[in-house]
């Protein structure tokens, strides 16, 4: 029965509003109201668009928008794990059987399944445009959640990523939280000089003020 088939994909992609992202639990942001994963998705697809708008990437900007809306499903069973959490090898195992999972019933599952195994495999230009915007996303909500004086870094002295030594060094020389999110993107992805000039901007600018 196709309508209950659509109901059911529905209400699972739901829950995903009501999924936090974990960083922001982790590093104990203050905040009445923190991030959800699907509010993550609809962020990550609004500055896909800028970038595309701004910087004339030749990709195709509506594979990007569906790859995007897509690339979160695993959540939805497995939950929001950091790269500090999980192995990516085993992120990839697990995530492979949550999305199988929620796409089971639907007819286009098994392509709805490739655009996401593209976004992770990293290979086509959209996957890495998606896969950078992805990425720098999150910096940039670390940014805005650092201009609201949410969080103090002296409260996460029994967190477990300060034992990751990039973290842990950009933090001791003196970075700020947001300082040390944007550096740890720029070091450790693989951004061109246009992702590098946004995550620059929004270090040397209050970026809330860019409304």
């Amino acid at each position: 029965m196709p309508e209950k088939r659509v109901i059911k994909y529905y209400v699972l992609c739901n829950h995903l509003k009501d999924v936090v992202r974990t960083g922001w639990k982790v590093w104990k942001v203050k905040r009445e109201r923190l991030e959800s994963v699907a509010e993550h998705i609809y962020g990550v697809q609004m500055l896909a668009i800028a970038m595309k708008s701004e910087f004339k990437y030749d990709v195709d900007i509506m594979k990007v928008i569906y790859m995007l809306a897509l690339h979160e499903l695993e959540e939805i069973y497995i939950g929001d794990l950091t790269q500090f959490q999980i192995s990516k090898e085993e992120k990839k195992i697990i995530g492979s059987k949550a999305v199988a999972k929620v796409l089971n019933n639907l007819l286009d599952g098994k392509e709805i399944a490739k655009i996401i195994d593209e976004f992770d495999e990293k290979k086509t230009k959209e996957a890495l445009f998606a896969y950078y915007c992805d990425k720098l996303e999150c910096d940039l909500q670390a940014k805005l959640y650092d201009e609201e004086n949410c969080v103090d870094i002296k409260d996460n002295q029994d967190n477990s990523t300060l034992d990751d030594g990039r973290v842990k060094e950009l933090l001791e020389s003196g970075k700020s939280w947001s300082e040390m999110w944007l550096l740890f993107g720029q070091n450790t992805y693989d951004y061109d000089k246009n992702f590098m000039a946004v995550s620059n901007y929004a270090m040397n600018n209050d970026i809330r003020d860019s409304e």
